[in-house]
């Protein structure tokens, strides 16, 4: 008889066969998702000296090294959750009502932190454990969108504006909860795939291992985004004529609606957005809002992510929906606190 697998690993027991995940280049891959960005910008630093590239490496600098503490955290700890608390507490904590388990599921992202890229095999794992799916959607909108790492990069980013920390945790709780009620009422299991892949923890493997991998993983892969974004973000800043901006930014609804639409482009990790937003000082509070809202809850890597974990039917019909839901709560919100 081969030997059994079992949850928990035995401390000193070896087991060959496997491949440690986490290769011997690793941390130097790490430091290097740290340093490329600074040296890519000083590298094209060279190509001119002019005022505007000048402000273009100032801008994207600056966005890229006060959002890299937060990215290093926030996938430290999304990856301690995934590794070291079964999906199975989870569920246990949730009301049997799918109806009540919506704000709670919308409630636990406050607490447990989260990446947009974490959260979707999170919230696949939850479904298939049982728990209904209008409460992983929620959940999956929400861990993003409010966690703890999220809220105080938002608090850093705008120094002296608690109500934009208030506004951005009451619009993406309210948008998230709306979401699962809408799935509660209107969704359709036919939307999802039939399969449901288990992405708990593998029997018989070292939970460190899993947390050491994941940790990489999303640190490389959400850095990659940080970088783009931060580029994307003084590249507008620089290069768009300052009339473009003002047509969009002195109508309420087009720079609503601009914002939003940056924000599923560019695609950058939530533990960043906040800096990116406050770079865009042409545009008002409410609308630099929406991008954080919409932001963690619909862009082009989450699409591709949902797709292909859940299906494409549910894919576009989620997003697009959320894409309305995000930017109606930001902008109730917005306006009636900032």
């Amino acid at each position: 008889m081969g030997p059994t697998a079992v949850e928990d690993h035995v401390p000193g027991e070896v087991t060959p066969a496997e491949p440690s995940p986490w290769p011997r280049h690793g941390p130097l891959l790490l430091l290097a998702a740290a340093l490329v960005p600074g040296t890519l910008l000083v590298v094209l630093g060279r190509w001119g000296d002019t005022p505007a590239m000048e402000a273009w490496r100032t801008v994207a600098l600056s966005v890229t090294v006060q959002a890299l503490p937060f990215l290093l955290l926030g996938t430290a700890l999304s990856g301690a959750i995934n590794a070291f608390v079964p999906a199975s507490v989870f569920r246990k904590a949730l009301p049997k009502r799918p109806a009540l388990a919506v704000p709670v599921a919308g409630v636990a992202g406050v607490v447990l932190p989260g990446c947009e890229c974490a959260s979707v095999p999170v919230a696949n794992s939850l479904i298939g454990r049982g728990v209904a799916p209008a409460a992983a959607f929620t959940f999956l909108l929400s861990a993003p969108a409010v966690n703890p790492i999220v809220l105080t990069a938002t608090a850093v980013a705008f120094p002296g504006a608690p109500m934009m920390v208030v506004a951005r945790l009451a619009a993406s709780l309210a948008a998230a909860a709306v979401m699962g009620w809408l799935w509660l009422r209107f969704g359709r299991e036919e939307w999802l795939k039939p399969a449901v892949r288990h992405t708990g923890h593998e029997p018989g493997r070292s939970r460190w291992a899993e947390f050491r991998e994941g940790f990489q993983h999303d640190f490389l892969h959400a850095g990659g985004f940080l970088v783009i974004g931060a580029m994307a973000a003084a590249t507008f800043n620089v290069t768009v004529p300052r009339t473009w901006v003002d047509t969009f930014a002195n109508s309420p609804w087009l720079s609503v609606v601009f914002l939003a639409a940056l924000a599923i482009v560019i695609a950058v990790c939530s533990e960043a957005d906040a800096f990116v937003a406050a770079s865009l000082t042409g545009f008002s509070p409410t609308a630099r809002l929406t991008f954080m809202v919409v932001g963690p809850m619909v862009d082009l890597k989450l699409i591709a992510l949902q797709a292909g974990t859940f299906g494409r039917a549910f894919a576009v019909r989620f997003s697009a929906a959320t894409t309305v839901v995000a930017v109606l709560c930001a902008v109730l919100i917005g306006e009636a606190l900032l």
